[in-house]
């Protein structure tokens, strides 16, 4: 009887389920496979096999001119010890993350609570914030090098009306940086959306029984929005994290990573070295730093997510 229970708690593997399953199982897995099978085969073609090839390749020299040539962990040692040009895209990387991303979350929560209103014609405010998310990023770059052109643009113009001699913005390692960091703004009325969608999903008998005990819109906000509001905060800090990591277009066509080396992003360093140079093995190595970066800040939101992000949900189960 003790060899029974022994074997009846053996984990089963994928055979033994098979045959366990009835025929009519066995069909209804075969259609599902079958149905899947074009996102199964483009996953392993265009997305694992790809993330495959580039970790082998990071420990190669391979030029594509020729076949790829084992060095070994070469690539990384010479990457963290003998380049300056690492550093410094990590460096604008990361400011352009500290400084952006904050500004994406309070503007957009901000922009969210003013289309909130209920107001006439709302809908198409809603409407008229979120076209900027949706347009080619090439196409708003160009309109913004116009914007921020130093002789006939418009920031520089609105700032002569008022006495202001304006930057050359593009053409200043000083303003250079800055002026991409207020073009990512741009896009901040996708995030409202997002944003709004959870504050259309709050109860509103809360903001009601706070009304009637004197909660003021301030308290309201702090004791009702705001902590309800925190599981959206943290899909969008997540998304944009990653986003900030992966900035590359707008660099690549307003300013080519200059002047001075002083937007030069961590993708565009990557383009350089794989495309430019043609060191593929060189270039998969940096984006697997890359990776491996956003990877450990990722985790490090999501380890400090059950501190501050509030499911309702979840305490309704912890009162029950």
């Amino acid at each position: 009887m003790t060899r029974n229970v022994a074997r009846t708690h053996q984990p089963l593997n994928l055979f033994d389920m098979w045959r366990g399953m009835s025929r009519q199982a066995r069909r209804e897995a075969i259609e599902g496979y079958i149905c899947i099978s074009p996102w199964l085969i483009g996953f392993v073609m265009f997305v694992a096999g790809p993330i495959l090839a580039s970790l082998v390749l990071s420990l190669t020299y391979w030029d594509i001119g020729s076949a790829p040539r084992w060095v070994g962990m070469q690539n990384y040692v010479e990457i963290f010890t003998n380049d300056g040009d690492f550093l410094q895209a990590l460096k604008v990387t990361l400011t352009y993350a500290v400084v952006t991303l904050p500004l994406h979350l309070v503007l957009g929560l901000a922009l969210s609570l003013l289309l909130n209103l209920r107001l006439r014609g709302m809908n198409f405010y809603r409407t008229l914030f979120y076209i900027p998310a949706v347009l080619p990023i090439v196409a708003v770059t160009m309109l913004w090098i116009w914007i921020f052109n130093p002789e006939f643009g418009v920031i520089n113009h609105l700032l002569s009306l008022v006495g202001i001699e304006g930057p050359t913005w593009f053409h200043s390692p000083r303003w250079a940086l800055p002026g991409l960091m207020l073009l990512g703004l741009w896009g901040v009325g996708g995030g409202a959306v997002i944003y709004l969608a959870g504050l259309q999903n709050i109860p509103p008998h809360l903001y009601e029984a706070a009304e009637i005990d004197g909660a003021n819109i301030w308290r309201r906000f702090w004791r009702i929005t705001l902590p309800l509001l925190t599981p959206t905060l943290f899909f969008q800090l997540v998304l944009n994290l990653i986003a900030t990591f992966q900035v590359f277009t707008q660099s690549y066509i307003a300013t080519q990573g200059g002047p001075l080396q002083a937007t030069f992003f961590y993708m565009l360093y990557i383009y350089n070295k794989a495309f430019g140079t043609l060191r593929m093995g060189y270039g998969s190595a940096l984006a697997w730093i890359l990776t491996l970066i956003i990877l450990a800040v990722t985790l490090l939101v999501f380890r400090s997510s059950p501190h501050w992000v509030y499911y309702e949900a979840e305490r309704r189960k912890e009162d029950a």
